[in-house]
């Protein structure tokens, strides 16, 4: 298994505008298994995904010669001995605030460097626990996912087309010391916390919104009605009085099983809710363009403010 510092060093050198057939080469090199996405995007563009992820370099350079603009994807967990807290920040979701939140409540030290998104959002970056599995899951309502065993992310130098512009994967921070293990089921519980009691759903809800029902629904849809029907489900949770994020959570992984990709699934659901209830949405947009950036605390701000005195800001 690749040493944390090993793995970031090589991917701060990737970060460093190297083309994408020459990063990936350096990640295997260094023992960091990758294999190819599809140019700006995340889908993988081999058979089995990230099981194929390999550091064998002939492997890895015959995929890079096929598709020279191929992204990076590594495997999260136990393969790549490295675990992401990744958040997002989409639309009325801001991860960035629950993220901060946490390294308050001391639950996100320790992190071996930190990655901006193409999107806005951040990859946290923290040695993986070989002794024991840790889980992938996702808190939708709090904007951030835990990537780690059974899970993959895309790595500097890739870059996806946001609005027009191609915005690369970047490495902005980087802890100079050892990094810690990262407890994520208890991460989980304080940004997803699970009452033992949930409280029924009133009778309008039960009869016309059925939110376990039409999870399943959505799940079961083939490609060609996948997002129309999601959109559709949507709606019916944002007439009977569902919050966004409620959604998000309901329909997200249902969406996501039956194959349509998290970027789809949010702007989905955002446009479901917007139809349903347009007052509303533009009034959340209007609350939204005055809230402060959490951006600047982790990537531009007082170092002392997002983590040790050892950081080094890039």
């Amino acid at each position: 298994m690749v040493s944390p510092d090993a793995f970031s060093g090589a991917l701060t050198r990737a970060s460093a505008r190297q083309p994408l057939p020459a990063a990936a080469e350096e990640l295997a090199r260094v023992g960091v298994p990758v294999f190819p996405c599809i140019p700006g995007g995340k889908r993988p563009l081999t058979e089995h995904g990230f099981h194929d992820a390999t550091t064998d370099a002939d492997r890895v350079a015959a995929w890079w010669a096929r598709s020279p603009g191929a992204n990076i994807g590594v495997p999260t967990g136990a393969p790549s001995g490295m675990v992401v807290v990744d958040v997002d920040v989409h639309g009325p979701v801001d991860g960035l605030r629950g993220f901060s939140r946490a390294h308050r409540a001391d639950l996100l030290d320790g992190w071996q460097l930190l990655v901006s998104t193409p999107s806005g959002g951040m990859h946290a970056y923290y040695r993986s626990t070989p002794s024991q599995v840790q889980r992938s899951w996702q808190a939708a309502r709090a904007g951030i996912d835990f990537r780690g065993d059974g899970g993959y992310i895309v790595v500097p130098p890739s870059r996806m087309s946001i609005a027009g512009d191609v915005v690369g994967y970047r490495v902005r921070r980087v802890e100079a010391g050892t990094s810690s293990v990262l407890d994520s089921d208890r991460l989980r519980d304080f940004l997803d916390p699970r009452p033992t009691v949930r409280e029924p759903m009133n009778t309008a809800q039960r009869q016309s919104a059925d939110v376990s029902r039409l999870a399943a629904w959505v799940a079961g849809r083939e490609e060609g009605e996948r997002n129309r029907s999601l959109f559709w489900a949507a709606c019916r949770l944002a007439e009977n009085g569902l919050s966004t994020s409620d959604a998000l959570d309901a329909l997200g992984t249902a969406a996501s099983d039956a194959g349509l990709g998290e970027r789809e699934i949010i702007a989905t659901i955002r446009s479901a809710y917007r139809a349903a209830h347009p007052d509303r949405e533009a009034a959340s947009a209007s609350v939204r363009a005055l809230a402060p950036s959490e951006a600047g605390i982790w990537f531009a701000g007082d170092p002392a403010a997002a983590g040790p005195s050892n950081t080094r800001v890039l």
